[in-house]
């Protein structure tokens, strides 16, 4: 059966991937990894020393893409919750990662990324990844504050007090907001940046 007519894969970390535009439906292309034809296709990032042009949503969903590859779709030491040791003389020792390798391979490997105007930083609650919602301003939360685990800290975390959220955090902007929810308690978390 040709992927063409396969139902899109569930991502347990971005569950609406067509909304978000991480795929792409306006044409037909083959992907790299499969070789097959595809009418959905990634439009995200991949980091690989690989130039990779279309990748399709099963290839991405069962880990194909990135192990022919030597891929991923999230850097990740841009995923909240993960430190970089290093040694007395500064020179890089690991990384403490709190999550199971099961649900760091899921997020990395097998889940669509998204696109921000900087890296790209995943968020996390509750022990688990959040799920990427979409792309938010201002006008797309300012009814839904009381929904957040805590948008002051949140804000914090990226820069920028929260009182000056209404001036500067507009979707398609020049501070561009990520939303996430907790797949856990369902709280939301925001993640922002700054052409």
């Amino acid at each position: 059966m040709p992927t063409t007519h396969k139902p899109l894969p569930t991502f347990r970390y971005h569950p609406q991937p067509l909304e978000t535009g991480a795929f792409e439906q306006d044409k037909t292309v083959t992907c790299d990894c499969c070789e097959q034809p595809t009418p959905v296709y990634y439009t995200s990032p991949f980091y690989s020393v690989d130039d990779i042009d279309h990748l399709c949503p099963w290839c991405i969903a069962d880990g194909k893409a990135a192990e022919k590859y030597a891929g991923s779709f999230q850097d990740d030491a841009s995923i909240e919750g993960i430190e970089a040791r290093y040694d007395e003389d500064g020179e890089f020792s690991g990384a403490q990662i709190p999550y199971s390798d099961e649900r760091l391979k899921e997020l990395t490997e097998r889940t669509p990324g998204y696109r921000g105007w900087q890296q790209e930083h995943w968020l996390a609650h509750c022990g688990d990844f959040c799920a990427f919602i979409g792309y938010v301003g201002w006008e797309e939360i300012k009814d839904r504050l009381d929904e957040f685990a805590s948008l002051e800290e949140d804000c914090a975390d990226f820069g920028m007090h929260y009182d000056d959220l209404p001036k500067y955090l507009r979707n398609d902007g020049d501070c561009q907001g990520y939303l996430f929810r907790c797949l856990k308690c369902g709280k939301l978390r925001l993640w922002a940046d700054f052409s």
